[in-house]
């Protein structure tokens, strides 16, 4: 089976600047590999570094030590020590995100928010939003809220565009962010049926869900964070 993610001796850790330099060591020695075709699931209590790890694995957070490889145009680039453009050339092509929060542009519709990754991979547009609009009709995103803004949206409509913005590309890799945190049973079982597609389609997905049931699930492998816990400042 394909492996498309390999991390290796990765450590993370945050320096408070307004306090003085303290150091916040996070995640140290963090090591595992996504396979083709399997969701694996960052598991631990809330502050063990999970949200860092995908961030990383994202390029949002810096990392001080290891590598990060990516299987991106046929071979594999470090995220770890990649230029900016190559890291937003990644995000292009290669990994999506399902954040906990959207990203919430003023004036554009949430259909036009949600359609956004295919039209950077220079799809049509009409036929962006009309892949956006089944995906919203699929996650009960109700048709009188797609030609808004959404910044007045509930959480779980938010979330339902993230969802939609997320999974509407064919990336090999995707990265899950408590998708169903703010969802009801009904949408969150429609999340659990699209990443059961993905992973039909030979994606490589690495997720954190907080709901136990969601991740008994989805889950093919689950990775102790606790494993990776940084020792702490006397």
């Amino acid at each position: 089976m394909p492996t498309p993610v390999v991390v290796s001796d990765v450590s993370k850790s945050f320096v408070m600047h307004l306090r003085g330099g303290i150091v916040i060591p996070v995640v140290e020695h963090v090591d595992f590999s996504l396979k083709a075709g399997a969701c694996a699931v960052l598991g631990g209590p809330s502050g063990a570094g999970k949200s860092s790890i995908l961030k990383m694995l994202y390029g949002n957070y810096g990392v001080e030590r290891g590598q990060i490889l990516i299987k991106h145009a046929g071979d594999y680039v470090d995220l770890a020590s990649a230029d900016p453009r190559t890291v937003l050339a990644v995000r292009r092509d290669t990994i999506g995100y399902v954040s906990q929060f959207l990203r919430v542009v003023p004036r554009v519709s949430a259909l036009d928010v949600a359609a956004e990754p295919l039209v950077q991979r220079g799809a049509d547009p009409q036929a962006a939003r009309d892949r956006a609009a089944e995906l919203f009709s699929r996650l009960n995103l109700p048709e009188t809220l797609w030609d808004l803004p959404p910044a007045t949206f509930s959480g779980g409509e938010q979330q339902r565009v993230n969802i939609a913005r997320g999974f509407i590309t064919d990336h090999p890799v995707l990265l899950l962010d408590e998708p169903t945190a703010s969802l009801d049973a009904k949408n969150r079982q429609v999340v659990i049926d699209m990443i059961s597609e993905k992973k039909a389609a030979h994606v490589a997905l690495l997720g954190i869900f907080h709901d136990q049931d969601v991740r008994d699930e989805v889950a093919d492998a689950v990775i102790d964070v606790t494993q990776f816990a940084a020792a702490k400042a006397a």
